[in-house]
């Protein structure tokens, strides 16, 4: 009985063939954002989550590392910046966001 109807479908032409190329474009398009989600998105908000993680626990005292390259102990915190000292008597303002890592204690023996 339902034969009737199914015959009808295919009659008419081409429609099948319409719907079956959106649903393969369809599941292309989401490939691709899973793809672009998976290697791009999530894994540079987790980089972004650990580096707040890190700026939120500097102290006083810990040897970091800035963007420059340039190696020092934090000696003042501050909300948006911090005070460095790069060597003996010579202390300079960092931003936070500055701060790539920051490096084990001892690191620094000559500061």
């Amino acid at each position: 009985m339902l034969d009737f109807f199914i015959s009808q479908a295919h009659a008419q032409g081409g429609g099948g063939a319409a719907a079956g190329g959106g649903i393969a474009q369809i599941a292309l398009l989401v490939g691709f954002v899973l793809i672009f989600y998976f290697l791009l998105w999530r894994p540079q908000s987790k980089r972004a989550k650990e580096h707040k993680k890190l700026i939120s626990n500097l102290a006083n005292g810990d040897e970091i590392v800035i963007g420059g390259g340039l190696v020092g102990r934090v000696t003042k915190v501050h909300e948006e910046f911090l005070t460095m000292e790069i060597a003996e008597g010579t202390e300079v303002n960092v931003q936070k966001n500055a701060v790539a890592a920051v490096l084990p204690k001892g690191t620094l023996k000559s500061l």
